[in-house]
């Protein structure tokens, strides 16, 4: 994240999340001058560009909270004033598996907050030889000046690029798809809690987003299909019982998107 911070040209934070972490201690607080009798805001680490939450699941979730109206509206209250967060705004987070010790799961409300999940696992073999390689000579992520990593966007070309994908078009054929997809996950007989409205908007914006990588100006139900995964599955509570026999909700997406007619191009 760090690299890709230095190469977006825009300001990185990382946040330990740990048992003790406070909500104050994210979003920042209001101190009193006993010199001028004034108070004034500190801000926290969450008033930056790109935030890494790092292991957000070792806090509790009234403190992972602190960050649901930063990742919603872009902006946070303390002590009852709004301050907007600066623009290009984005929140990654990592977080330990759930049967490590002093973990506590996250809320449906903040996972459903996040745009995409991910899982890394480990690197290919030649990805972590050639890691192995960089780091042999040299290549030293807390100095990325001495690494030669520098920007390759300015910060307005960056937010243009994000105003640009939202301009990509979805027909209205390929809405009632996504409605049908994300429709389709509430009810499944393995889900217990399926995909939110908010889901629905966070695979519209993925889909245009993949078609403007593609470079295509409109986008197709292989947009949906190749981020439906990263965008759902983490939205989606699979029942108890499927889980016991082996199914996830990357299982029921896979089969809702082969389940759900897709629309004539």
């Amino acid at each position: 994240m760090r690299v890709l911070a230095r190469l977006l040209g825009v300001d990185f934070t990382r946040i330990q999340f740990t048992p003790d972490l406070m909500p104050s201690d994210v979003v920042g607080t209001t101190v009193f001058d006993q010199r001028s009798a004034t108070f004034s805001l500190r801000r926290g680490p969450v008033f930056t560009n790109v935030l890494l939450a790092d292991e957000i699941n070792r806090t509790p979730p009234k403190t992972q909270a602190a960050l649901l109206e930063a990742m919603e509206e872009r902006r946070v209250t303390i002590d009852g004033t709004t301050h907007d967060l600066p623009a290009p705004f984005l929140v990654c987070a990592t977080q330990n598996p759930v049967e490590f010790e002093g973990t506590y799961p996250l809320p449906e409300a903040q996972l459903d907050r996040f745009l995409v999940r991910v899982r890394t696992g480990y690197p290919a073999a030649d990805d972590e030889r050639a890691l192995i390689a960089r780091a042999v000579a040299g290549f030293d992520a807390h100095d990325l000046a001495a690494a030669g990593v520098e920007p390759v966007v300015s910060r307005v070309e960056l937010l243009a690029a994000q105003a640009a994908v939202r301009t990509v078009h979805v027909a209205e054929s390929l809405q009632r798809y996504l409605y049908d997809v994300v429709a389709a996950t509430r009810s499944s007989p393995d889900v217990a809690l399926g995909a939110s409205p908010r889901a629905a908007l966070a695979l519209v914006i993925a889909t245009q987003a993949a078609a403007a990588l593609d470079e295509r100006t409109f986008a197709t139900s292989d947009d949906v299909k190749d981020v439906a995964g990263a965008v759902l599955a983490h939205r989606i509570l699979v029942r108890p019982e499927a889980e016991l026999d082996g199914t996830t909700a990357e299982d029921v997406v896979d089969r809702v998107l082969a389940a759900v007619p897709t629309p004539a191009r």
